[in-house]
């Protein structure tokens, strides 16, 4: 989580005074997002928690982690814990200098990072599950257990904390031009230049181009299969599977794209102030944009699940101390009732119907 400075200056090649440049004055994107990104890390940290709180719970208390699907689920809604849970110091920091300590800064910013990485790469598990479920039914029976499920989320956790580890290594205090404190990635000066080019392109790679690209492999081959099929309800997967892949182009690529054009800035094929200005007040709209995508995994991965539903009301039905509040719950039960899961020959529909 780094914050971008509020001035800049570039160098020049001449002397003359009158030639020198003037400092790249950036107080107003400053200015704009101690407003702006305390309002937008809170509601997503209270989205966030509450969602993902209640996936662990139901998943926990009556699905029992039974497949493939429930258990990258829950690990999707760890990640998405362990992300939303640092988003109240950052609401701290946008607002004030950093006060935290330097420990605080490597944690959190560590811990931003994995579960970042984290998320990102249990979605396409996720996706690979549903390929394997739906387009390779017989081979999905040996595929998917709960054996290759633990190992797997391991895998994940393991990526996730290497990749993650420049964060961990070089986050530190420091003093802004301004004299105040701030959480920023210190690199070594003789290699400043190269890790923060690896930093971006591995946030690019990881967190979009690779994922996207293998999510768009399977979620076709899934689609080609659900048109051939004789099942009536292909329309409603084919459109669950559609908003799935929609929800993550949008919420991912601005990010991914302001990511990478402040990467050809750091290559300095631009370097004006305007389009250093531009470019990070784009990276701070769209990085709180794509933050908003971990309070929709609830809704997109679980909550749209016939069975899910189903489990969350009965989960409601139990809060008898939010009583008032469960009243709402009826609506549940109500679209549950409507409420139609897809069916193919695999046994995808039998367990994890409650995953689409």
């Amino acid at each position: 989580m780094n914050f971008t400075s509020e001035t800049e200056v570039f160098s020049s090649t001449e002397y003359s005074y009158d030639d020198f440049p003037s400092p790249c004055i950036k107080n107003e994107i400053k200015k704009f997002g101690s407003h702006f990104l305390p309002v937008i890390y809170s509601l997503v940290f209270i989205f966030g928690l509450v969602g993902n709180t209640l996936v662990v719970w139901v998943l926990i208390q009556f699905k029992r982690l039974k497949s493939m699907t429930d258990i990258f689920l829950l690990n999707l809604a760890i990640s998405d814990l362990l992300f939303v849970f640092s988003l109240p110091f950052w609401a701290h920091y946008a607002s004030n200098e950093w006060l935290f300590g330097s420990g605080m800064c490597k944690l959190l910013s560590y811990m931003y990072l994995v579960g970042f990485f984290s998320s990102i790469l249990f979605i396409m598990l996720m996706s690979i599950d549903r390929y394997l479920a739906i387009v390779h039914a017989v081979f999905a029976l040996k595929a998917r257990t709960i054996r290759y499920s633990y190992i797997l989320s391991i895998v994940v956790w393991t990526v996730a904390f290497l990749v993650s580890l420049p964060e961990l290594v070089f986050n530190n205090e420091d003093k802004d031009e301004q004299n105040q404190t701030i959480c920023v990635p210190t690199y070594p000066t003789d290699s400043k230049k190269k890790w923060k080019l690896f930093c971006n392109f591995e946030v690019n790679l990881l967190g979009l181009l690779i994922p996207l690209g293998i999510m768009s492999f399977c979620y076709f081959k899934i689609l080609r299969t659900l048109w051939q099929s004789k099942t009536s309800k292909k329309f409603t997967a084919a459109k669950i599977i559609l908003i799935v892949m929609i929800v993550f182009f949008i919420f991912w690529t601005p990010y991914n794209v302001a990511l990478f054009l402040h990467t050809l800035q750091e290559l300095e094929v631009f370097h004006s102030c305007e389009s250093s200005q531009n470019l990070d007040f784009a990276l701070q709209l769209t990085e709180n944009i794509a933050y908003i995508h971990c309070c929709l995994n609830p809704v997109i991965y679980a909550f749209v699940g016939e069975k899910f539903k189903k489990y969350l009301y009965k989960l409601c039905q139990s809060c008898l101390p939010l009583a008032f509040i469960c009243k709402r719950c009826q609506i549940l039960q109500h679209s549950v009732s409507r409420a139609s899961s897809f069916h193919t020959s695999s046994s995808y529909d039998q367990d994890n119907s409650a995953a689409l």
